[in-house]
């Protein structure tokens, strides 16, 4: 992709002058395939580290919120295209670690912890160095150990509920072959519709707003090490990172410092309320960079304003959608997440292992992380991380003597 620079200033633009139909309805498609191709990773992921279904809603409405609010103020104060997103594969890591000492409290410490150290990275160069510094193959295996275990489950899923699972993957192998978009979506609406039709409805209890919550945080060493720092490091490499290249590869320079420190400080405030961390947007922000959002790039940021509408729109949404994933058959919710997992498990896959002299550190990591070994109440993501980073530098050593 050949990227057309944006405007260097475009504060005398206008919003109304800039608005189009093209970019309200790309922003409005982005913040549904967004939503729905990953939500059911969000709420596994909140599950696991034991939030209660009004703790789920509560996390859903307020990072709806802050991703909403984020990606308004972030792109209507640069005029460029800034998609801010929940951390999905940092959600996939939750659901991997598991309940930590202390409960979902602990776990709250954690975001909040995390959004603080985005916003060190963000005015303190040296933390932002020491992510840049850990190696692609080392923290992409780490990620592909992450997910592991939810990309197994739809094909887990076929030997406990064979034919509603196969009809899942039938609808997103058919969807990914002509609709690419809108596979995992349609996925997610097929299972929907099987908890339907197993009596999910029920527990739904009408429509009724999502209630905040307040959440006493817990801050232990276990969810230090084994939540916050391989959250953090998820998050800034694999998505704050990434999204940034995604956006300069149309030409769009965001000020980093700006969006850490925005994503930083809502996640943190937020996260009273349970909601996860937010991030620049890795793989829905080149829906809203791209040419189909407005063939002139300096419009294209209308797109990103109104996904962030259509975030904030989807928090009404949050009560029902607890309630109906946290009372479905767990495996339909792990087989909707994995599928939306699969292509960031290709992707990390093949970045850990394109370089031979490093494939050996990258494959330890992985399968430590993906074991799920916990050592001194400390998840392996953490220690897959640190023995694979020492490894290869053990190997670099002996090949520098």
């Amino acid at each position: 992709m050949t990227g057309t620079p944006a405007p260097a200033s475009t504060g005398h633009r206008h919003f109304a002058a800039d608005l189009s139909s093209q970019g309200a309805i790309q922003g409005l498609i982005v913040a549904i395939v967004g939503y729905a191709s990953s939500v059911a990773v969000v709420i596994k992921g909140l599950t696991a580290v034991g939030a209660s279904e009004a703790e789920i809603a509560s996390a859903l409405l307020f990072v709806g919120l802050t991703m909403g609010v984020a990606s308004i103020i972030l792109s209507m104060r640069s005029r460029m295209p800034v998609s801010v997103a929940w951390t999905t594969p940092g959600m996939a890591l939750l659901a991997a670690t598991g309940a930590v000492a202390g409960g979902f409290p602990a776990a709250v410490g954690a975001f909040i912890l995390v959004g603080l150290l985005v916003i060190v990275a963000a005015f303190w160069s040296p933390l932002a160095r020491l992510i840049a510094a850990i190696p692609k193959s080392i923290a992409n295996a780490m990620l592909a150990g992450v997910l592991l275990k939810l990309c197994l489950a739809p094909f887990v899923a076929l030997k406990e509920l064979p034919l509603t699972a196969l009809t899942i993957l039938g609808v997103w192998l058919v969807m990914m072959r002509f609709a690419r978009l809108w596979a995992v979506p349609a996925a997610v609406l097929v299972a929907l519709g099987a908890i339907l039709v197993q009596g999910g409805a029920a527990n739904i209890g009408g429509f009724h707003l999502p209630q905040p919550l307040v959440i006493a945080p817990r801050f232990t060493v276990e969810a230090l090490f084994g939540l916050a720092l391989p959250l953090f490091v998820v998050t800034m490499a694999s998505q704050n990172i990434t999204g940034l290249a995604v956006l300069s590869t149309f030409g769009f320079r965001h000020p980093m410092r700006e969006g850490l420190s925005v994503t930083g400080g809502l996640s943190a405030i937020s996260a009273i309320f349970g909601a996860p961390t937010i991030n620049y947007a890795a793989i829905t922000a080149a829906l809203c960079a791209g040419a189909e959002a407005h063939p002139d790039p300096a419009r294209r940021y209308i797109a990103a304003v109104f996904s962030g509408i259509g975030y904030i729109l989807f928090t009404l949404l949050a009560a029902i959608a607890a309630a109906l994933v946290l009372h479905a058959s767990p495996i339909l919710i792990e087989a909707a997440a994995g599928l939306a997992l699969i292509g960031a498990f290709g992707g990390a896959i093949k970045a850990a292992t394109e370089d031979e002299a490093e494939r050996l550190p990258a494959l330890l990591t992985f399968l430590v992380t993906a074991s799920g070994l916990s050592l001194f109440g400390i998840g392996g993501a953490f220690w897959g991380l640190v023995l694979g980073w020492s490894v290869r530098g053990l190997f670099r050593f002996e090949i520098r003597r």
